[in-house]
């Protein structure tokens, strides 16, 4: 028997709903999940907290960017 890939975030679909989508859901959550550049004080310290509500630990500003990830 062959061994698989490790699937982290995705494990909890488990045979269900395909490779592409869950490939295509695991980058997205990967990305969104890593602390971003806050547009205010330019230093990697903003958090998600909600869809598109985003919190900076360092300058303690909560503002309205992208549902996913700051573009």
């Amino acid at each position: 028997m062959a061994r698989t890939k490790h699937a982290k975030s995705i494990a909890r679909f488990g045979p269900r709903y395909g490779a592409r989508v869950k490939t295509k859901t695991k980058a997205i959550e990967s990305k969104q999940r890593k602390k971003q550049k806050c547009p205010y004080c330019k230093k990697f310290s903003s958090k998600r907290i909600s869809k598109g509500l985003w919190e900076c630990k360092t300058c303690k500003r909560k503002y309205a960017l992208g549902a996913y990830y700051i573009e």
